[in-house]
């Protein structure tokens, strides 16, 4: 797995976590892949604003991190579906008091950031 990032991951682990879920859709890509496994097409009705090419660049991204699966399932037509590894299950869980701080702070947040 290479390393685009310029953070030096030997001062904070946030940042190692950082470089694997940052973006704007890899967290709504945890979050879905959170609730089982899915299929592309259920993943793009569930995150409609993504395009194609974006989110099947984000799903490689996870995946060569080791968070993400792809399973290719041998039948026609093809079926494929991506899932959470252990570490992208131990991932989503260090996520999830995240995922409640925003929610318990979503209105006044959003408020502030539209004033």
């Amino acid at each position: 797995m290479a390393n685009d990032s310029d953070a030096d991951h030997s001062v904070c682990g946030m940042s190692v976590a950082i470089d694997v879920v940052g973006g704007k859709w890899k967290l709504h890509l945890m979050w879905v892949l959170g609730e089982g496994p899915q299929r592309f097409g259920r993943i793009r009705a569930l995150l409609p604003r993504v395009s194609e090419k974006v989110l099947t660049e984000n799903l490689r991204h996870l995946e060569s991190h080791g968070v993400v699966r792809r399973e290719v399932f041998p039948e026609i037509p093809p079926r494929v579906e991506y899932s959470l590894t252990p570490s992208g299950i131990d991932l989503a869980a260090a996520l999830r008091p995240l995922e409640q701080w925003g929610e318990r702070r979503r209105d006044g947040l959003l408020d502030t950031a539209t004033a």
